[in-house]
Parts: structure tokens; C-alpha cells; sequence
């Protein structure tokens, strides 16, 4: 029988879901990654490398992102940029490694929140992977 660490450096498949504290999600996508074991930080890269990626092949629609781009207007289901242009990767996975930082995005891995960028996470096609993006309450 194989352990756990005979799937290292094999690649795979990733649920990944945005979701509001209510529990609704808005998003859906599935992340292929080089590895199952990778810190959070890689985790957040990768998924905004991809994001970035599926938008900029059609920069036409919505960017279903994790971040919101510069210089984009939020919508239902997403953010649309003001003027057509393609997104930097580097630059959205910078905010959205900052929005973690901040606690304006948590991260649940197979139900427990991560709350380190350094800290590793072992991923199975089964996990779960949720990103909730908390809003400030406005008021005082």
C-alpha cells in the first residue's frame, strides 16, 4: 500500500470554490497543480495564475477573480474592466497574497482555515478548497 508522501510531484486535479460567509458560492474552478504538497502562498499564485490566464485568452467577459483588478468596476458574478486590456498575473497574485495577509480573504483546506503564507498544505483531488473574500461592514 502507498503512503502519502509516494504522490509528491505528481500533478493533479483541485476543486477550488469562492464562497460568502452565508455559505453561497460565486465561484467554481478547477486548479491543475505540479504538486499535492505546496505552501499557501503557491496554492494563492497558482489559482490567480490560472484565473488570469482564462481571462486574458478572452478579455471580452467578466474576471472571475479572486482579487479585484485595477481599474475594474464590480459586478454580479464578477469585475469588468473599464477599458479591454489583459491582466498582469504577477500584479493580482501580489493583492491577493496581501488581501490573505490582511484577513479580507480567508482560506479553508479540507474544512481547516490556513493562516499563514508559509505554512504547507497536502492536496488531494478530494480536498476541499474555499476561499471566502470577507466584505468591511460600512458604518460606525
Amino acid at each position: 500500500m502507498r503512503g502519502d508522501t509516494d504522490h509528491v510531484g505528481v500533478p493533479l486535479s483541485v476543486e477550488v470554490r469562492d464562497e460568502t460567509t452565508a455559505g453561497d458560492t460565486t465561484n467554481e474552478l478547477f486548479l491543475r497543480l505540479e504538486s499535492e504538497r505546496l505552501s499557501v502562498r503557491d496554492l494563492i499564485r497558482a489559482r490567480v495564475y490560472q484565473e488570469v490566464r482564462e481571462y486574458n485568452a478572452d478579455a471580452r467577459g467578466l474576471f472571475r477573480g479572486l482579487v479585484q483588478p485595477t481599474d475594474a468596476e464590480r459586478e454580479r458574478g464578477g469585475y469588468r474592466l473599464k477599458r479591454h486590456k489583459q491582466i498582469e498575473w504577477e500584479r493580482q497574485s501580489e493583492e491577493a497574497c496581501q488581501a490573505f495577509e490582511r484577513g479580507n480573504v480567508l482560506l479553508l483546506v479540507d474544512d481547516r482555515q490556513v493562516e499563514s503564507l508559509d505554512e504547507e498544505v497536502v492536496l488531494r483531488p478530494s480536498s476541499s478548497v474555499v476561499f471566502l473574500r470577507l466584505v468591511p461592514l460600512v458604518g460606525g
